[in-house]
């Protein structure tokens, strides 16, 4: 199921940008954001406050336009 495999890949990384996990699962970002809403929901996962470097090192994008999501729980 994919919100099971959602959550495993936030969990595995420890923080994600939308856009990665987009371009891993193959869905577009405005579909997968209710799937990490949901888990936000939860208290499982926060979104980074706007600005937050993805930490991938290399500078291809804005930090403005990123929404990264951190896993926070167990």
């Amino acid at each position: 199921m994919i919100l099971t495999d959602v959550r495993d890949y936030l969990k595995s990384l420890g923080q994600a940008p939308l856009r990665d996990m987009a371009l891993t699962f193959g869905m577009d970002q405005a579909a997968l954001r209710p799937l990490v809403e949901q888990w936000i929901d939860k208290g499982k996962v926060k979104k980074l406050p706007q600005g937050t470097a993805c930490g991938g090192g290399c500078s291809s994008c804005a930090p403005q336009t990123i929404e990264i999501y951190q896993w926070v729980g167990e």
